[in-house]
C-alpha cells in the first residue's frame, strides 16, 4: 500500500545527493516536507511527479542550500512525488499510473495514487496556500513556459513571473495545478529538457522570487506582456499501428526532427508524418476526450498534414513517452485583454 511520509525538517544528507536516483535512500516513500518561514500562508511546490524530470529536484536542492541555517522568507511545503520511478530514471514504472493524472478531479478510478493525492490536497488546503507550483521537464525542444487552468489575473501574474509564454488548458484532468487552482493561484512550469543547467537556474530564480513576494497582484497584465495560448487538441498515435522516427517502413513514419515545430505557428498543410498504410493517421482528442482527428489532420498522397494553421507544444521524439502520454498538444493563440 502506498504511504505518504510527512517531515518537518530536511533529512540529513539531502545536500549530498547527486541525483533524484539517490533520493529513495532518504525518502523511500512519496514525501511531503513542511518548512517554517517568516511569512504565511504557505507556498506549495511539487517535484518528481514524473520520475525522470529532475530540474525541479535540483532547483529545490539549491534553494534549500541557499537558506541553510536561515529562516525561509515564506513557509514552504515540498512534495517529492514518484520517488520509486526516479530511482530508475523513469517517468513512471510499469503498472503505475501517471502521478500527474491522479489528483482530485481525475477521470481515473480510485486507487492508491488517487487517495494519496487527495490526502496531500487536504493537508495543504488546511494549511492555507499562497500559491502552488508544479515543476516539470519536456523531452522535446520547447521554450520555458507556464501552464494555467484558470484564466484569472493572479494565476497569469504567477505564470508571467516565470515566462512571457503561458498555456491555458482544461485537459488532461487530474493534474496537480488543476486541483490546487481551486484554492490558490497555481501554475505548472515547463523547464525544457532535464539535466540542463540553465533550466535549473531559471527555476531556482523563479522559486526564490515567489518566496519573497508579499502578495500576488490581481492587476491585469498588459496584453503585450504575455503570449497566451489555449490547447485545442491532444495528439496520440493509434495503438494498432507501428510508428517510428527512423524506420520508413513503419505504418506511420514521423518526421525525424518533428520537435523543431514546437511553439511555431504552422500553416495548414504542414507535414507531420508519412504513411503508406491506407488507414493509419494521427489521432486528435478534444477536452471531452472525443476523437476529432478529421478536424485537425488530413492525408495527401501518403503525407499526414495539419488541416488548420495551429501551434504544437510538447512534441517529443521519445517513443516511450509518446505511447505512455501523447505526441503533442495543438494550440491556438488566446487574446488577453
Amino acid at each position: 500500500m502506498l504511504q505518504l511520509t510527512e517531515l518537518d525538517s530536511l533529512p540529513e544528507g539531502f545536500f549530498a545527493l547527486n541525483s533524484p536516483r539517490e533520493l529513495h535512500t532518504l525518502m523511500p516513500n512519496p514525501t511531503l516536507l513542511h518548512l517554517q518561514g517568516r511569512r504565511e500562508p504557505c507556498l506549495f511546490i511539487s517535484v518528481l511527479l514524473h520520475g525522470n524530470e529532475d530540474t525541479g529536484f535540483f532547483a529545490v536542492q539549491q534553494l534549500l542550500r541557499k537558506y541553510q541555517g536561515q529562516v525561509l522568507p515564506r513557509s514552504l511545503s515540498i512534495f517529492f512525488g514518484n520517488v520509486e520511478a526516479a530511482t530508475f530514471g523513469k517517468r513512471r514504472l510499469d503498472g503505475q499510473p501517471d502521478y500527474n493524472r491522479v489528483w482530485p478531479g481525475t477521470d481515473m478510478e480510485d486507487c492508491d495514487e488517487t487517495r494519496l493525492m487527495a490526502q496531500i490536497t487536504e493537508i495543504m488546503v488546511e494549511k492555507n496556500l499562497f500559491a502552488s507550483i508544479d515543476v516539470h521537464n519536456n523531452t522535446g525542444k520547447n521554450p520555458h513556459y507556464g501552464c494555467i487552468n484558470v484564466l484569472d489575473n493572479r494565476s497569469l501574474q504567477l505564470a508571467r513571473l516565470f515566462s512571457n509564454i503561458a498555456v491555458y488548458f482544461e485537459t488532461p484532468r487530474g493534474i496537480q495545478s488543476m486541483a490546487m487552482a481551486q484554492y490558490c493561484p497555481a501554475v505548472t512550469i515547463e523547464c525544457g529538457k532535464p539535466g540542463v543547467a540553465h533550466g535549473i537556474e531559471h527555476v531556482l530564480e523563479f522559486l526564490d522570487a515567489v518566496l519573497h513576494l508579499q502578495d500576488l497582484s490581481d492587476h491585469p497584465l498588459p496584453p503585450h506582456d504575455i503570449n497566451l495560448y489555449q490547447t485545442v487538441a491532444r495528439v496520440t498515435l493509434p495503438e494498432e499501428y507501428a510508428f517510428s522516427f527512423s524506420n520508413t517502413a513503419a505504418d506511420i513514419h514521423l518526421l525525424p526532427a518533428l520537435d523543431r515545430y514546437n511553439f511555431s505557428e504552422l500553416p495548414a498543410g504542414t507535414v507531420f508524418a508519412h504513411s503508406n498504410h491506407p488507414q493509419a493517421n494521427l489521432q486528435a482528442w478534444d477536452d471531452e476526450n472525443v476523437e476529432v482527428s478529421e478536424h485537425f489532420f488530413t492525408r495527401e498522397q501518403g503525407k499526414i498534414c495539419l488541416k488548420l494553421p495551429l501551434m504544437p507544444a510538447m512534441l517529443t521524439l521519445d517513443e516511450s513517452i509518446i505511447r505512455q502520454d501523447c505526441l503533442c498538444y495543438l494550440m491556438k493563440r488566446l487574446p488577453w485583454e
